[in-house]
């Protein structure tokens, strides 16, 4: 098991990408923090998949955004925190004219938030002198998307929040990287995925993509995070690592 007796937190842990993480990790020794932005029931769902397959997790909940629940947060976690996942984040369109609460939603939960929790997770990793942060950026931090402009600011500003991170970071021993995924079957996307209005998208999508693959699997982006948290990833410190079935690769 190649994250035995590791203690991680999972922001975004309920469903998607953060979901399969939580239960990759607990199936690679690790005990986890599921933590949900809100529904602690959905939490609950995957720490009771966890626990079935004889994993251990723990159900949390708390709004990325507030610096106060983190706290909280960071309080039930205890003295020893060594891998963060920064997984919570939100997707939709924001077009020349969308409302201002909507755009700071999403600078809030996507940008801020990574921020705050690193903010409350740090000081434990310090200490001990080790740790390992993951953040989710997106393949659209490095290209532009139609309509979805704060979207794309979020996810770029992910990655240099990531090298500059660490920077400050390493000398504590601790790596601090980012996964870039690209289209990744998850119930934030499930609408353009299944409805037939977007079909011709999806094929246009397939086409431009080397591997014909439309989507990633949220199994593959589990994979490399196991990856990242584990000792394997010692030297690596302000990387994006983009998984995105080469989507990106051309531009």
């Amino acid at each position: 098991m190649r994250l035995k007796g590791k203690i991680a937190v999972v922001t975004g842990g309920s469903q998607g990408i953060g979901a399969a993480i939580s239960e990759r990790f607990a199936a690679e020794g690790a005990s986890v923090f599921v933590v949900a932005s809100a529904s602690l029931e959905k939490a609950q769902l995957v720490v009771d998949r966890i626990k079935a397959a004889g994993g251990d997790a723990t159900a949390a909940a708390a709004d990325v955004a507030q610096a106060a629940e983190l706290g909280q947060l960071m309080q039930k976690v205890g003295d020893r925190l060594d891998i963060l996942v920064n997984s919570a984040g939100v997707f939709y369109p924001t077009p020349v004219g969308t409302p201002e609460s909507d755009i700071g939603r999403m600078i809030d939960i996507n940008l801020k938030g990574s921020f705050l929790v690193i903010s409350a997770a740090a000081p434990v990793m310090k200490a001990a002198k080790s740790g390992k942060i993951i953040n989710l950026s997106s393949c659209a931090g490095v290209m532009g998307l139609n309509t979805y402009s704060v979207y794309c600011a979020t996810k770029a500003g992910i990655m240099m929040m990531t090298r500059a991170l660490a920077l400050e970071l390493a000398p504590f021993g601790i790596n601090v990287n980012a996964i870039a995924p690209g289209n990744t079957a998850t119930p934030i996307n499930e609408d353009i995925r299944m409805k037939p209005e977007f079909a011709g998208f999806l094929q246009s999508m397939t086409e431009r993509t080397p591997s014909g693959q439309t989507y990633s699997s949220v199994e593959d982006i589990a994979n490399l995070a196991v990856f990242l948290a584990s000792d394997e990833s010692r030297a690596m410190h302000g990387s994006t690592v983009l998984m995105d079935e080469g989507f990106t690769a051309g531009l």
